[in-house]
């Protein structure tokens, strides 16, 4: 297997065409058609279907796909990074559970940064895909929550990833809903109270499981179900109807215009928010400015405002 063969798996994707890609590697189709012939049949998988109406990625395909743009992607920053020249782009990454506070620190970041060129990565995405892309050293830091339901399961895929957890802040589960709801009034909600209402959580894609879930509580009957990819989303949503879920307390402040409210789950247990880097890679300059950012937001926020960061 070479950088080459996933270089061509992933022009072939982007494309949806055998001859299309061709034409853009700048080699012959039956060329780049023998390339990955020799790379299934080293690998014993099958990448690309092949049909009458062209191809398309199969499943063992999709999953390869993946690790094939996240090893372009370091060969790339590799090569960029020790390929003698004398000066090299800043690059810092962060892949964060939707986390406003974490969005927050990032824009500060760039305001105190006096850098003349640099690659910055911010991604909200799902929970594994945070874990996975701190071990394969896409991101520099990860930002997600740790509980008693959780812990196990995450704290093994830190440690066959080599990947270190550090305590941000602890929390409560809150319930997030518009302040003309119906539960808005009061002072805690049980979640058998609030389960006929439409919850809407975070998508997980292949790895939608409790211990992965977002939502740090999950009801124990959930009659109507709403699965979103983005903050703007959810929020909308809350916003917009009587649907409720369930995060750390943190109000963003985008939200404040949509009057939205949280309300302590009865009998909650406690959260950890924190970041994970990577055991072999020392953070950077810019990675420590930006948990230094993190902290101070904490600290300076947390207990002092009554708007709070989802």
């Amino acid at each position: 297997m070479t950088l080459q063969q996933l270089r061509y798996v992933i022009e072939i994707a982007n494309c949806g065409s055998m001859s299309e890609a061709a034409k853009r590697l700048f080699i012959s189709q039956p060329s780049l058609s023998n390339a990955i012939k020799e790379l299934e049949s080293e690998l014993g998988i099958t990448i690309f279907e092949r049909t009458n109406r062209g191809i398309s990625l199969s499943i063992e395909g999709m999953e390869f796909l993946g690790y094939a743009r996240q090893m372009i992607e370091q060969a790339d920053f590799i090569e960029n990074r020790y390929s003698g020249k004398q000066h090299s782009q800043n690059r810092f990454a962060v892949s964060t559970q939707h986390y406003a506070f974490a969005v927050d620190a990032f824009v500060r970041l760039m305001k105190q940064s006096e850098l003349t060129d640099y690659s910055f990565h911010l991604r909200e995405t799902q929970t594994y895909e945070i874990v996975d892309d701190v071990r394969t050293l896409r991101s520099d830091v990860g930002i997600l929550y740790i509980s008693e339901r959780n812990s196990k399961v995450l704290n093994k895929l830190f440690s066959d990833g080599s990947l270190k957890f550090t305590p941000l802040f602890n929390t409560h589960p809150h319930v997030f809903i518009r302040a003309g709801h119906p539960l808005a009034g009061r002072k805690s909600i049980a979640l058998e109270d609030i389960s006929s209402y439409p919850f809407i959580s975070f998508e997980q894609g292949d790895n939608n499981s409790l211990h992965f879930a977002e939502e740090m509580v999950i009801a124990a009957r959930i009659d109507k179900s709403i699965k979103v990819n983005d903050r703007a989303t959810l929020s909308n949503l809350l916003a917009g109807t009587d649907g409720y879920t369930i995060g750390t307390g943190l109000l963003a402040s985008e939200l404040e215009g949509n009057s939205l409210i949280t309300i302590p789950v009865e009998n909650g247990e406690m959260f950890t928010v924190g970041w994970i880097t990577h055991k072999e890679r020392k953070p950077s300059p810019i990675a420590s400015a930006y948990i230094d950012l993190l902290n101070d937001l904490v600290s300076r926020h947390f207990f002092s405002i009554n708007h709070f960061l989802l």
